[in-house]
Order: structure tokens, then sequence, then C-alpha cells
């Protein structure tokens, strides 16, 4: 229970989800706010009525009036879910990985965590335990995962598999419209729980994972996963697992857990416990053919929850959807890339560092500031915004000479006030070095 955490995973603070799912055949869902925000506002039937979320098409069609029900039945004719799985693993027999490792690259990212067996079942790698209601027809002959795997690490970034151990509609509770009958919904029997537990031995065995990121619960909860997850970090010291085998379990002290996990607005960050922030650049994980830019995150948007959750002691997990052929959407490549060239000037504020005692602070024209302190001892201002002249004042800014990131030099400094090279542009993000 006391386990340390590995320091490359508090150094890291930037990672990158992969959900390449069936759900990117049909590519439907209502485009709106995030399932925990409908949640709050227009209640749990809402949440997964309408639920933005591309990779739970299956579910969301099962629900009688749902938004994908209705598109279900005009677009596709109310087929068999089957029918996109076999069009999903035939487009992806022509995926290039090399595209994926070029974007990996060039993101900033350390780690990436790919989707191997979503709710619906379908294994992205060629298992030895087929499903046993599917059967290979529910598997990928071609070993996405491992192309995957390699990929990262020969961009330099270290790998992680999702595994939907919680859910697997092929085995029963599709139709889920409440939290009561989600959790209902896991299986429990015998067999669910040893088809489970082979995959996650297999993924072990196979792709030596760094990081496991289960989904939604674990067949039997805590007393079954923790033997798994106890044998992961004995063959992996540097592993990681995140708290949803079981979240009671975690909060109760019965399973351990080396980072909890926030989605998109479920909840603020867990104060003293290493946290990871995740969600998709638009309202959805999984590929939405009718998302447009202005559904998505902004770049500076993007940044600054980058930075506020880095500033707060956190990582972030930032997804991206591929299409069927595993090709990314430039709306969803480009702001990867840009977040990968504002790390590149200002990582030093972001990776290896901790949140400064500090915190917060404010230029005297109220845009916000976020402070950090670095891995090589420096103090790190990060100033989220346009400021209102080249001359920027921050009651309370750490003592010591300031430089600019992507700046040579120092800047003048007068007591609180330093003066930049020139004002910034709209939507700046900019770090103030002090030593």
């Amino acid at each position: 229970m006391g386990r340390e955490l590995p320091r490359w995973y508090r150094d890291a603070k930037f990672g990158l989800f992969v959900h390449w799912t069936v759900g990117s055949v049909p590519a439907f869902a209502p485009l709106g706010k995030d399932p925990f925000a409908l949640a709050r506002e227009d209640g749990e039937h809402a949440a997964f009525a309408r639920t933005p979320y591309a990779e739970w098409y299956w579910n969301s069609a099962s629900i009688p009036g749902s938004p994908a029900a209705q598109h279900h039945e005009r677009v596709w004719n109310g087929c068999d879910y089957g029918v996109f799985v076999e069009r999903f693993l035939d487009a992806a027999q022509g995926w290039d990985p090399v595209r994926w490792e070029r974007l990996m690259r060039r993101s900033g990212a350390r780690y990436c965590v790919m989707v191997t067996k979503h709710h619906d079942g379908v294994l992205l790698w060629p298992s030895d335990v087929p499903n046993p209601h599917r059967g290979a027809a529910w598997s990928s002959s071609r070993d996405l995962v491992g192309e995957c795997a390699a990929a990262a690490r020969r961009a330099g970034l270290r790998f992680g598999t999702y595994y939907s151990g919680g859910l697997d509609w092929t085995f029963g509770g599709l139709g889920i419209d409440g939290w009561h009958k989600l959790f209902r919904a896991i299986p429990q029997s015998d067999a669910y729980r040893a088809y489970a537990d082979a995959h996650y031995r297999e993924l072990l065995r196979r792709y030596a994972p760094d990081v496991l990121w289960n989904d939604i619960g674990y067949p039997g909860g805590a007393s079954a996963a923790t033997p798994l997850v106890d044998e992961f970090h004995a063959a992996n010291p540097d592993g990681v697992v995140n708290d949803r085998f079981d979240l009671i379990g975690v909060v109760q002290g019965a399973m351990h857990a080396d980072f909890r996990t926030v989605e998109y607005s479920s909840g603020g960050a867990p104060a003293g416990r290493q946290f990871e922030v995740c969600r998709g650049i638009g309202a959805s994980f999984g590929y939405v053919a009718d998302e447009t830019e202005d559904r998505c995150i902004a770049v500076h948007d993007l940044v600054r929850l980058l930075v506020d959750t880095v500033a707060d002691g956190g990582n972030l997990l930032l997804n991206i959807g591929p299409m069927p052929g595993g090709e990314v959407p430039w709306m969803q490549a480009s702001r990867v890339l840009a977040l990968g060239e504002w790390l590149a000037v200002n990582g030093d504020a972001i990776y290896g560092s901790r949140p400064h005692p500090l915190g917060r602070l404010a230029t005297d024209d109220g845009t916000p500031v976020r402070l950090t302190s670095g891995a090589d001892g420096a103090a790190y201002a990060i100033v989220c915004g346009r400021t209102a002249s080249e001359r920027v004042r921050i009651d309370g800014l750490p003592p010591g000479g300031v430089q600019l990131l992507g700046h040579r030099g120092a800047l003048r400094r007068e007591g609180d006030a330093v003066l930049l090279p020139c004002r910034p542009p709209e939507h700046a993000v900019f770090t103030l070095r002090i030593a």
C-alpha cells in the first residue's frame, strides 16, 4: 500500500491516450457536453443516452429513443455490430504505424497508453484467448498493440495498455442508461474473470507495459485484481497502475493504486495524491465524423490545461481518436503538434517539475500565473494570457534573475516588475525562469 511512485511517471507530466476503436466506423455521437456535465445538469439517463463518446456507440444505440438508436436505424438499417467490427479490422490492415511514431516524437509526450480492448470486447491483438461468444472474428489478426508499442518506444516514449476489465458487452449488459446499471453490468462470472485475467497476463508477457490502465472495474474487485497488480509490480518495479480496478477499494485502502484518474469534468485534483487528467481533443475519446474545429479544445486552452494540471501536481493524458484506417484527423494532430512545439520551448517548466509553494499568482492586470519548481532548482512562472504591455508586474514573484524561455539573455527586473522584449501576442502562454 505504501509503494513509492516511480520517478519517471512523476517527471513525465504528459502522455498520449489512443482510442482506436470499432466505434470509429459508425463514427457517431451527439455533439455536446461531456457525460459528467450532462449527468450533473440533465440527469444520468441523459449522460448515457446522449453521451458524446463515440466508442460507446453500441451501448448508446441499444437505448430506445436515443440519438444513436435513431441514427443506427436510419443510416445502418439496424445492422448487427459485427458489421462494424469486420469493417474496422479490415481497414486496420492498411495502417502505417510510422505516421503515429512521427506524431508521438513531435508531441512532447513521454508515454503512450493504447486501448487494447474497449467495452465492445474487440481485441486489438491476435490473442491466444479469443472471445468465447464471438470467436476469432472479434480479434485483430494484425498485432496492432505490438506495433503501436514498438512505434512509441522508437519515438522515446514509455508504453501502457488500457483494458476494459469492468465491461465487455459480448458478455451482456448493453442498454446501460444509469450508474446503477453500469456497475451491475460488470460481469462477475468465473468464466469472465478467467478470461480477463488471461488477457492481462498475455498483455504483460507480450508487451511489457509500464502502465496498466484499467477501466470501470474488475470482476471480484480488489481481492481478484490485487494478485495481478502485485505480480505486475514485482516484474516491473517501474510500472504504474491506475485506480479503476476498484475505485471504492482504493478509497478505503483495500487496494493499491499508483495514481487517481480525473476524466473531463469528473472532479478536481485529489488532494495529496498523484493524479492524471484524461480527455479527448473534442468531447469524445473515439473518432466522431461530424466533429468540427469549434468543438475541439483550442490550442491555448490545451496549453493552459497542461500547465494547470502540472502546477497542481498531476499528469495530462491527452487522447487521440484515429479513423478506422488509423489516420489521425488533422484537427487532432495539429493540436498535438502545437502542444509539442510549446513544450519544446517551455519544457523546463514542465518535465521533472514539482508544484511550487506559491502555486498561483497574477499579473497586475489580472492575468493568471502558475508556478512550478523545476528539476534544475529554478522557479518557473508561467503567465497564462496576453498582458496589457511589455512591462509585467507579478506581486510576490520569487527573488532572482529572470529569463524568458525561448529568448536569450536576462530580462530587466525592477522589484516585482519584469520588462519583456515586446507585448505578448493574443492567447500567449509564456514562461519566466527565476533563479
